[in-house]
């Protein structure tokens, strides 16, 4: 049978409709950017020492790729590998592999290390390092023959195969080397190596003055209670303290470290001679630091280099980071200023300038180039919705933009500061990568992904800029559906989180923000979402308008964003739904109760319902004591609001949820139940506090049901 020319191109046409008509499914709008619809992106990439090629990993291999040539080839394989091991010993998959240089690497399957080195084009096992079963913190020394790793509460190191341990403390409650402070201000470990290898800093955490708080595994019966130390606000706190490990006489010194045994020690850094150790020491209160020098050996103060103080609060989130071949210059971020920028310290002159200047914020160090005297970094010097690559000179302070692109970039700067990755989305891409030659700035393209999503059908994108009471601007994203007729009236929810450390608008991939949007869109939903003040990359003044009240400017602004959304034609103000998670979820809640008439059904993930049953580090920065600001906490307190609810409430917690603790649910709910309030509630097993997988597809499945029930 032939087909005519008009014939095929209908039935091509037809076909590209069809393509284009294709919606999410639960699961694809929930995980599918990381399951079958993830963007392509380089895995695991890195810069070889030497700076003249880049390595990352490829299915069952790694392979390096010379930078002159641009030709790559195999570095090593799965299948090199099982032919050096043992029937038992054998891999289906290659786990991450840490190279430290380019023939010798090593990695981790379960508690055993498999070191292994090149001889000509023969990778070998060199040998295998046996670990206790419940080795956790694992990292290996320099010298490359010596592991720190923890064992439950307590440090150790392996040498040659033989195990010494650190810290012997008996009470589980005193915790060694590990991230302490409940990973508050930038903590993420809790080792602390020295630049010779012959020294290890770790933390201390002393807990057993800490209440217990229990949390019950339901999956099991009978259920078993675990208790944790979980510090409320206001309660007492755990105290931390800082040892210092001589690897060659086998003993420990504790820095004398004096002040509240409350106070937080953070931005712990080696100062590059090996001889001393930098702390800053900030206060309970959280409004004043003092970054201190201590002898690495005797354990005494040195000297206070500088100190930092603020009316509300100081965050510190980053450690000291020393100028190449210098033990006594070094970049400090702070936002003083207002935001996040870098300061040059020299140890004896004290500050030296004040190396990037603007109201707007560095997001993140990238390293130095010697040479030419520039450090690099990403920054949202355009806009606040984009981070883009940058370099200053820290002789001139000339700053220049390398990357060419919109969107929001992330770099990997080579060692000697000559090539930069750069990595990137917008709204239009989903995934570029270029490597930048910072000497004649040439960009050339390594990656250019598909776009994953271009057989879905996809809803129009509205970037909206609002203003707050104080003129303020505010960004936000309007998602119409995907059958959008301006004469139709349509149900609209509106999704956020509006909480410190968290941005929602951006201008990256996908411009929705979120697939569940999306889902929603495709199934005749309006979506709305806003970042107001309180939330990030906007600078202290914005993020500290929440201070001692939080829940009430945040809520003023979302309020603007329903402002707007009332006066489109097409929104059916009578059917409007609220729904976040977490910071998102306390605020889901108190528009529901505060603000009772506003919209029709909420549902409230994990959310925070008395901020005095908080963990201390994040409460406290925001709100102080709760003796100390009563009254902030009575407003956003919502257990004696809920007799306020007059819209559908859904709450969802997860039953063994150690961040904001199950308490608050079951609180809220016997409030509900004594002011005879119906409120529906929804529970999941696990300790995720932002749960993930196939619970989160159920989850959601359960939220989307909730809303068509009293939305549609």
């Amino acid at each position: 049978m032939k087909f005519s020319k008009f014939t095929l191109l209908f039935l091509l046409a037809s076909s590209w409709i069809l393509a284009q008509n294709q919606k999410f499914t639960m699961a694809e709008a929930v995980n599918g950017l990381r399951s079958n619809l993830a963007v392509k992106n380089i895995t695991q990439f890195s810069w070889s020492e030497d700076g003249k090629s880049h390595l990352q990993s490829v299915r069952n291999g790694y392979i390096i790729t010379d930078l002159k040539t641009g030709k790559p080839d195999t570095l090593i394989s799965l299948y090199q590998i099982n032919g050096k091991l043992s029937q038992d010993q054998k891999l289906r998959a290659l786990p991450p592999m840490k190279f430290i240089s380019g023939n010798k690497g090593y990695y981790q399957q379960k508690n055993n290390l498999f070191w292994w080195e090149k001889s000509g084009k023969i990778w070998n096992l060199k040998k295998t390092i046996e670990l206790p079963e419940d080795a956790a913190n694992i990292q290996l020394l320099g010298d490359q023959e010596t592991w720190v790793y923890t064992v439950n509460n307590n440090l150790y190191l392996n040498r040659n195969g033989k195990s010494v341990a650190i810290t012997s403390d008996q009470d589980e409650n005193i915790v060694n080397g590990q991230a302490v402070h409940r990973q508050e201000f930038g903590i993420s470990e809790g080792i602390f190596i020295s630049p010779d290898y012959q020294k290890i800093a770790f933390y201390r955490m002393d807990q057993t003055m800490v209440a217990d708080y229990p949390v019950t595994d339901w999956s099991v019966t009978p259920a078993k209670n675990v208790n944790i130390k979980y510090p409320m606000s206001g309660s007492k706190s755990h105290e931390v303290t800082l040892g210092v490990y001589d690897i060659k006489t086998a003993s420990t010194k504790f820095l004398n470290i004096e002040g509240d045994p409350e106070q937080y020690l953070t931005a712990v850094t080696w100062n590059p001679d090996n001889k001393s150790i930098f702390v800053g020491v900030l206060n309970r209160a959280q409004n004043h630091l003092q970054m201190n020098q201590y002898d690495a050996v005797s354990g005494n103060l040195m000297r206070t280099v500088f100190e930092e103080k603020n009316d509300k609060y100081v965050e510190p989130q980053h450690p000291l980071i020393f100028f190449p071949n210098s033990s006594v210059d070094f970049i400090w971020q702070s936002q003083r200023t207002g935001f996040n920028h870098l300061f040059h310290y020299h140890l004896e002159k004290g500050l030296v300038s004040q190396l990037t200047k603007g109201e707007w914020l560095v997001t993140d160090f990238l390293g130095f180039n010697e040479k030419k005297r520039d450090i690099y970094f990403t920054a949202t010097k355009e806009t606040p919705l984009e981070k883009h690559l940058y370099r200053v000179n820290w002789n001139n302070y000339k700053i220049q933009r390398l990357d060419q692109a919109e969107g929001v970039h992330t770099g990997v700067l080579s060692k000697d500061g000559n090539w930069l990755y750069d990595s990137y989305s917008n709204a239009n891409s989903p995934r570029v990568v270029n490597l930048i030659n910072t000497q004649t700035l040439k960009s050339t393209n390594i990656l250019t992904s598909e776009n994953t999503l271009k057989n879905y059908q996809r809803p129009e994108v509205k970037n909206i800029t609002l203003s707050a009471d104080d003129g303020t601007p505010l960004y936000g994203k309007l998602i119409l559906p995907t059958d959008f007729d301006p004469n139709r009236k349509y149900p609209v929810i509106v999704y956020l989180y509006n909480g410190p450390h968290l941005q929602l608008i951006t201008n990256a991939f996908p411009a929705s923000g979120n697939l569940w949007y999306e889902y929603m869109a495709q199934n005749g939903y309006i979506v709305f979402t806003m970042d107001g003040r309180g939330s990030s990359n906007r600078g202290m003044k914005f993020e500290q308008a929440v201070f001692r009240d939080m829940g009430t400017v945040e809520m003023q602004d979302q309020l603007k964003g329903v402002e707007y959304l009332k006066s489109l034609p097409y929104v059916d103000s009578l059917r409007m739904g609220v729904h976040g998670w977490s910071y998102g979820g306390f605020m889901a809640t108190s528009l529901m109760l505060r603000h009772p008439d506003v919209f029709k059904a909420g549902v409230a993930g994990g959310p925070v319902i008395d901020w005095s049953m908080y963990e201390i580090m994040y409460t406290e920065r925001y709100m102080d004591t709760p003796e100390e600001n009563s009254e902030g906490y009575s407003r956003s307190n919502l257990l004696d609001k809920v007799q306020n609810l007059k819209g559908k409430l859904l709450l969802i917690h997860g039953a063994q949820d150690d961040v904001v603790v199950w308490q608050h649910s079951i609180k809220f709910l016997k409030a509900a139940v004594d002011s005879g309030v119906q409120v529906d509630y929804a529970v999941y097993p696990g300790h995720a506090h932002n749960v993930l997988g196939k619970d989160r597809v159920h989850l959601m499945q359960k939220v989307t049901d909730y809303f068509n029930e009293h939305l549609k």
